[in-house]
């Protein structure tokens, strides 16, 4: 099953991938998790030792010139666009238990985006970690789904969105929804979350009728202290931990 999250910045996308990450792993599922959001850091959500010293792949410049035969950060030069990458996912992500993470990096957009090596190199990884791995994978998007193509959201099982009571995450969602109809990803559902009554619930559902919801968050201090405190949501006591679950039973 290949998995993509995504939602505007700071409606808890990266915390409810976290928890769908670490429930698979106690499950005894094996997950190749994807951290493709530049501005979050997955590694320290799920609870990977040193997750502060993990390289992002798009500024690993040698491997990227080895592989692409350019330096990263030029544009408009010859390099290969089918680079060699199906060696990456055992070689460059780090592990805990029965997880497999990889931190993409962002890529550095001239005016109208990259044509350049590292950013080929990651969309050739995406492509072949949700085309020709056979293993589960979570993919944190950012908040658009920009690493994913044609070629791949085909491929992709069910893009889940999550959302908060707020008129930006709702304008967001349609946003992410619009986009993803244009390359022909139409599995989506959302996950509520922050939800602090039946009040917010009921105006997400309201506003957003269009969509499936899987389920809803109740907002949780602990959820935040965790964060603060840099530790792994999984790893506080929290209902969402019972949330997230009954929502992987709906997905599995």
């Amino acid at each position: 099953m290949k998995l993509a999250v995504s939602g505007k910045g700071g409606v808890g996308k990266t915390t409810f991938a976290a928890l769908l990450i670490r429930t698979l792993n106690d499950q005894g599922h094996h997950v190749l998790a994807i951290d493709a959001d530049p501005d979050a850091n997955l590694a320290a959500a799920v609870g990977i030792d040193g997750a502060e010293k993990i390289v992002p792949i798009a500024e690993m410049k040698e491997m990227i010139f080895e592989r692409t035969g350019a330096q990263p950060g030029t544009i408009g030069g010859f390099f290969k666009l089918n680079p060699k990458v199906d060696d990456l996912p055992d070689s460059l992500s780090s592990k805990m238990d029965n997880i497999k993470l990889m931190r993409l990096g962002g890529v550095k957009k001239g005016g109208g985006g990259c044509i350049c090596p590292e950013s080929t190199l990651l969309k050739m990884l995406v492509t072949h970690i949700v085309l020709a791995r056979n293993e589960l994978v979570v993919m944190d998007m950012e908040a658009g789904i920009e690493h994913l193509g044609r070629a791949t959201a085909s491929a992709v099982d069910k893009l889940l969105v999550v959302v908060e009571p707020g008129r930006r995450s709702i304008d967001t969602a349609t946003h992410i929804q619009r986009l993803a109809g244009e390359i022909g990803l139409k599995n989506i559902a959302l996950i509520g979350n922050k939800i602090r009554n039946q009040k917010d619930e009921e105006f997400l559902k309201q506003n957003l009728s269009d969509f499936q919801f899987l389920g809803f968050i109740a907002y949780d201090d602990a959820l935040v202290e965790a964060d603060l405190n840099g530790f792994s949501p999984y790893d506080v006591q929290s209902m969402a931990k019972d949330e997230v679950a009954g929502i992987l039973r709906k997905l599995l």
